[in-house]
């Protein structure tokens, strides 16, 4: 006699369970740049805000640009060109320095900040290292601000752009007379160039304010500018030479005349308002000794970032 079996089929608890593994990756760089993102509002706001308060007053200018490019036609092709792209460069100018001083008061609080407030305990508890940490910060002013105000600024030119041309258009002398005459690709390509540039350039500079904002318990403002202005006073005094207020000049805007050529073949000065592209010199600024000393001091100093980090204490 025959019986049927009451045996229960193997349960899948028993059974090993054969599931994809799911490897769950924290990128703790790129979360690590949100978290700065996300506290520190004014790396965009900051530039938004300059950006619509230019924006504004150019447009207010446009009522008179019928008249002015009647004006700018009797003072040749140069000079036309050049007063053409003036509005366009008061916004790259007005953004792009306030970017660097976001940066610059960034830095200054990047390190203290957690300190200060003794973040810097919850945030040590995570699996991110001090090393990650201080290049998600020096990340900011070098990558992260260069990039969110390139598309700010060309899409404020371009609404510039499109708005001038409907002023014209309504008035005799039509938007033909604009975009033949306004070199605006070359603008955009200079804009490119030169944020790079001064990126690669102050990177010492923020590196320099972010060893200071992990070591000084207060007033890191002034231990940036106090000792700094007091050498340059001591030597100007003692010996009545300029050398090393000469250096932070050129520490500060020198890029400028390692990228670009302010001289065109015939001797004629070039407007830092339009410059254009056959002026730039990467090969020049790339084989500039400052340019790479300057580097080499960048990492010495967020190396010294990432130790003094390592071993501060709270405030």
């Amino acid at each position: 006699m025959s019986t049927q079996s009451n045996a229960v089929p193997e349960s899948s608890l028993d059974s090993p369970v054969r599931a994809p593994a799911i490897v769950s990756t924290t990128r703790p760089m790129f979360w690590s740049v949100r978290r700065e993102l996300w506290e520190h509002r004014s790396i965009y706001m900051a530039p938004l805000i300059a950006g619509g308060v230019v924006t504004l007053g150019t447009l207010i200018s446009l009522i008179w640009l019928p008249h002015s490019m009647q004006e700018y036609a009797a003072l040749g092709p140069i000079r036309e060109r050049v007063m053409l792209a003036m509005p366009y460069a008061h916004i790259e100018l007005l953004i792009n320095f306030t970017a660097f001083v976001v940066g610059v008061f960034y830095c200054l609080d990047a390190l203290h900040g957690e300190r200060r407030d003794r973040s810097i305990l919850f945030w040590k508890s995570l699996p991110v290292s001090d090393a990650t940490t201080v290049l998600s910060k020096a990340s900011i002013p070098l990558v992260v601000l260069p990039l969110l105000i390139l598309p700010m600024i060309v899409i404020l030119q371009v609404f510039i752009l499109l708005a001038s041309s409907v002023v014209l258009m309504a008035s005799r002398v039509g938007a033909s007379a604009l975009w033949t005459r306004l070199p605006f690709f070359q603008i955009e390509l200079v804009l490119v160039y030169g944020l790079i540039v001064q990126a690669l350039w102050h990177a010492p500079l923020y590196a320099w304010l972010l060893l200071l904002s992990g070591w000084a318990k207060r007033a890191t403002f002034l231990w940036a500018v106090l000792p700094l202005a007091a050498i340059a006073a001591f030597e100007r005094i003692a010996f009545r030479t300029t050398y090393f207020g000469s250096l932070i000049k050129y520490r500060l805007i020198g890029f400028a005349s390692e990228a670009f050529n302010f001289t065109m073949p015939d001797g004629t000065p070039v407007d830092g308002h339009f410059i254009p592209v056959s002026q730039l010199t990467p090969g020049r600024f790339l084989s500039s000794p400052g340019l790479w000393v300057g580097l080499v001091f960048a990492a010495i100093f967020l190396a010294a970032a990432v130790r003094s980090r390592r071993y501060r204490e709270p405030i």
